[in-house]
Parts: structure tokens; C-alpha cells; sequence
């Protein structure tokens, strides 16, 4: 039996949630003062007005609530679903008063891709969008992929911090505290932006010939999306404008990066963790690890679908073509970024195995505590381990010990409970590709068109094959906006959400 919330579990999660609209509208602040230095003054006056909209609501649900009670799970699962649904919601305010969008919803579906680092978008002459309003679209990038909630609990959050970290889809617990997590990940953050913005800066600048400002004005666009594996892009041809294999190799870098485990980033930059056993060093070559080694074996696998699909479609005439454009969109797919070298009515023509490929490739995603999304490698690799034991304690003799451990930075054990698990969470994700797939062929969409488009949105991938424009239907449009809310939270925190206003209205 759900029992009803009372009046203080409003609070409670009130409070929290004015702290996050407190941090984005001190986020807003960046595309306002890039409007002033630009003179923008129609994006301008559309900042401010989300700016106030956000710091009223974030100032009075901070007085209203209360942080008396500690924040639970269920609290914390709340905030963070409601933030992922809310914040492009008063976010889109820019989008929508610019001209460039067809509808509200339009807008809102592109604040949504924004902030759950999807980078599918409906917005219209990007060529032509104002610079202010192009950053604050990739700033959404940042912000999703870090984490809002990464942001309150580095500067001002307290007590039961760690169910909020939780809602989002994170649970490496790489430092002591959630606090010193948070922060860590927000060192790497700016580690990689200072090297990301200035390698694509100093490529734009000394090989493609752009001036400093507008090299440093695509160098930081394009880390946001690179490096939080969002996929938007200045311009509307993507990292294909840039016709250059220096860029799209450094481009390459930042997208492993986002796609990698911020555990992972604490190993390679020589860390120990000291959670779990004292301060034991745990700096293990990274091969040993289950997720590493999936993600490469699916990495490889995949290309060589793609690679080996393009020569039987004779797509490119010459190696270097075929392997330049089909290694850099299986990256992309499976980092889950959505950067394209090749338009998507080039795109649309990949079929048989290149089709194949880019599917699996988008669905499986990164690994787990990353940006990107999708299934995680982690996943992955644990239901194939599990099922290699299941198979062993099959065929071995009866009252053979099966070993049931796996390595994962040390060794441990593979459960029934998290077997159980891994594979409900995989399933769930598949059933979600194939629900958005179906809708699309209600609406006349060819399959492989529709399940590409599914995947991408469930995905947080972004990638497209022409689907999703502002002439698709209303009720596909609202689909994309549910797959991408629900990939992005991976499905925890959106049920408790449900369940929360289930309790609201049957709760006893």
C-alpha cells in the first residue's frame, strides 16, 4: 500500500528543487552576459526573463520548503525527475521567443535534448542562430551531463546528497563523500574543457583558417557536446562542416572521454580509491576490468559490422573514405554522441550490416557513471557473464564449483540479485526502443528508419536519419521527449516519480 505524501515530504523535495533552479538561473547568467558582449538584445531580454522565472521559483520554493527532514530516497528520486522534466521547460523560454522553432514543443523538445545530452534537434536555420542562443544550447549540454545535481551538491547541498546522485544514473562512489565526488568529477570537467577548447581552438585557427574568436567559439561548442556526449553543433551539416581529419580527431578524444567512467578517469589519471578497503591502492590495468574489455570487444564489433556493410553497399570508393567516415559514426553511435561526418540523407541509404551496426552501436552506449547513455558496457558485459556461467554450470559435472566473480577495478561477486537486475534494466531499455519504434510505424515510418530514430532517442544519441524534423507528428514528437527523459534517468528515479503521483491521488 503507497501512503499518501504529507505536507512536509512537499517541502522537503521543494527545497531542494528551488536549490536547483537557483543553480541554473546563476547558469543563465553565462548566455546573458555572451547576449550583452554580443549586442543580442532580442536573446537578451528572453535570458533575463528565464533568468527571473527560474531565480523566483528557486528563491520561493527555498523559503517555502524545508530541509528539516533529511532527504530520502524516495525524495531524492523525485527532485531529480522533476528537475530533468521542469528545467527545459523554463529553459526553452530563449528557444521559444527566438523565431527559430515552429511550436513551443519544438522548443522544448530541443531543451530537452539539450540537457539529457540527446542532441536530436528541431530547431530551424541553425546556420543562422544567434551565438548566445547556440551556447546556451550546448551550456544545456553541460549542465545535463555533469549534472545539475552535481552543481547543488558541490556548492550547497547537505545531508542525504547522495540519493540525488544517485537519481541520476550515477553510482560510482569514487571519493569518501558524495561532496568530493561531485567535485572530482567537476576537476575533470574543466581539465578536459581547458584542453579541449584550446587543441579544436588552435586547429580552427592555424589549419581551417577561422579567426581567434570564432575558433574559440567552436572549439567550446563543440567540447560541450563532444565531452558530455550531447551532439549538437554550431552548424547544421555537424563536425562534416569542419572537413578536417585533425579535428575530428580531437573531437574522437573527447568523446572516449565522455564516454568513459569517471572511475575510470580517476584510475588513468593515477588516483587510488581508497573507498572500500582503507586506502588500499587500486591502480589496475584497466584491461582486466568487465566493462573496459566489453566496450572495446562491442566497439570492435560493431565497426567491423559497419566497415564490412559499406564495402558490400560499394557506399565509398576508396579505403581511406570508407574507413574515415565509418569509424568516426561508429564512435559516435557508441559513445553515444551523435556527431556526424555524413548528412542523414547519406545516412538513410546505410543498410544490411552498416544498418545493423550503428543500431547495436547506439543502443549499448557507454560505460556506466558516464555522459553518455543507452544500455551501459557494464550491463553488458555482466549478462554475458552470467550467461557464460549459467552455460558452465550446465555442462560441467554435477558439484562443480562455477565461478561466480567478475573484475571491476577489484574482484567481486556476480549475484543472482544483480544478475536479475542487469538483465530487468537491459530489458527495459530494449522495450523502449522497440515502443518508440512501433509508434513510428503507426505513422507509416519504414522500419529500419523508425527503429534507427527509437534507438537514438532512447539512446540519448541524437543521430538521425531524417525522422525528426518539425513536420514529424505531435504524438512522435511527445514520444522522442518520454525516451529521452526516461534514458537520460535511466528508469529509476522516472518510476518513483510515477509512483509518487500515484501515491498523491490513491495513497492511503
Amino acid at each position: 500500500m503507497l501512503i499518501r505524501p504529507a505536507g512536509s515530504d512537499f517541502r522537503i523535495i521543494g527545497f531542494y528543487l528551488g536549490r536547483v533552479f537557483l543553480v541554473v538561473a546563476a547558469s543563465g547568467l553565462l548566455p546573458l552576459a555572451w547576449s550583452v558582449a554580443g549586442r543580442e538584445w532580442g536573446p537578451f531580454s528572453s535570458f533575463l526573463l528565464m533568468i527571473g522565472v527560474f531565480g523566483a521559483l528557486g528563491a520561493t520554493m527555498t523559503v517555502v520548503g524545508s530541509d528539516d527532514q533529511r532527504l530520502d530516497w524516495g525524495h531524492g528520486m523525485v527532485v531529480v525527475a522533476v528537475t530533468w522534466l521542469v528545467v527545459p521547460l523554463i529553459g526553452a523560454i530563449p528557444f521559444m521567443l527566438s523565431g527559430h522553432f515552429a511550436s513551443p514543443l519544438d522548443a522544448y523538445f530541443d531543451a530537452m535534448s539539450g540537457l539529457s545530452t540527446t542532441g536530436l534537434a528541431l530547431v530551424q536555420d541553425l546556420d543562422h542562430l544567434a551565438p548566445s542562443l547556440n551556447f546556451w544550447r550546448h551550456l544545456l549540454h553541460f549542465l545535463g551531463g555533469q549534472g545539475i545535481i552535481i552543481a547543488v551538491l558541490v556548492l550547497i547541498a547537505g545531508g542525504g546528497a547522495m540519493t540525488l546522485y544517485y537519481g541520476e544514473g550515477r553510482d560510482d562512489h569514487i571519493l569518501p563523500s558524495v561532496q568530493s565526488t561531485a567535485r572530482y568529477i567537476w576537476t575533470v570537467a574543466v581539465a578536459h574543457l581547458v584542453f579541449g577548447v584550446l587543441a579544436l581552438g588552435i586547429v580552427a585557427y592555424f589549419v581551417l583558417g577561422f579567426g581567434w574568436t570564432r575558433s574559440l567559439f567552436h572549439g567550446l561548442m563543440i567540447f560541450f557536446a563532444g565531452f558530455d556526449t550531447g551532439g549538437f553543433a554550431p552548424q547544421s551539416t555537424s563536425i562534416g562542416y569542419y572537413h578536417s581529419a585533425v579535428f575530428e580527431f580531437i573531437v574522437s578524444i573527447l568523446m572516449v572521454a565522455g564516454a568513459m567512467s569517471f572511475a575510470v578517469h580517476y584510475t588513468l589519471w593515477g588516483r587510488s580509491r581508497p573507498a572500500g578497503r582503507g586506502g588500499e591502492r587500486r591502480r589496475l590495468l584497466l584491461l582486466k576490468n568487465l566493462e573496459a574489455r566489453t566496450i572495446i570487444g562491442t566497439f570492435l564489433l560493431t565497426l567491423t559490422l559497419v566497415l564490412f556493410g559499406l564495402v558490400v553497399m560499394n557506399a565509398y570508393g576508396e579505403i581511406t573514405g570508407l574507413s574515415r567516415q565509418g569509424f568516426f559514426q561508429v564512435l559516435s553511435a557508441h559513445t553515444g554522441t551523435g556527431f556526424a561526418t555524413v548528412p542523414p540523407t547519406e545516412m538513410v541509404r546505410w543498410s544490411g550490416l552498416a544498418f545493423a551496426g550503428m543500431a547495436i552501436a547506439m543502443g549499448l552506449g557507454g560505460m556506466a557513471s558516464s555522459t553518455a547513455g543507452g544500455i551501459k558496457a557494464m550491463r553488458v558485459g555482466l549478462t554475458a557473464t552470467s550467461m557464460r556461467q549459467e552455460i558452465q554450470s550446465v555442462l560441467l559435472p554435477h558439484g562443480a564449483i562455477v565461478d561466480r566473480s567478475y573484475h571491476q577495478f577489484r574482484t567481486k561477486e556476480l549475484t543472482p540479485a544483480l544478475a536479475r537486475t542487469v538483465l530487468m534494466m537491459s530489458l527495459l531499455y530494449v522495450t523502449l526502443y522497440i515502443v518508440g519504434a512501433v509508434i513510428g510505424l503507426a505513422y507509416g515510418i519504414p522500419l529500419q528508419a523508425a527503429l534507427f530514430e527509437s534507438v537514438s532517442a532512447g539512446a540519448n544519441v541524437g543521430l538521425s536519419v531524417g525522422v525528426t524534423d518539425s513536420s514529424m507528428p505531435v504524438l512522435l514528437e511527445i514520444t522522442y521527449i518520454i525516451q529521452m527523459w526516461l534514458g537520460r534517468l535511466e528508469f529509476v528515479a522516472a518510476f518513483a516519480f510515477i509512483g509518487f503521483l500515484y501515491s498523491i491521488v490513491r495513497g492511503k
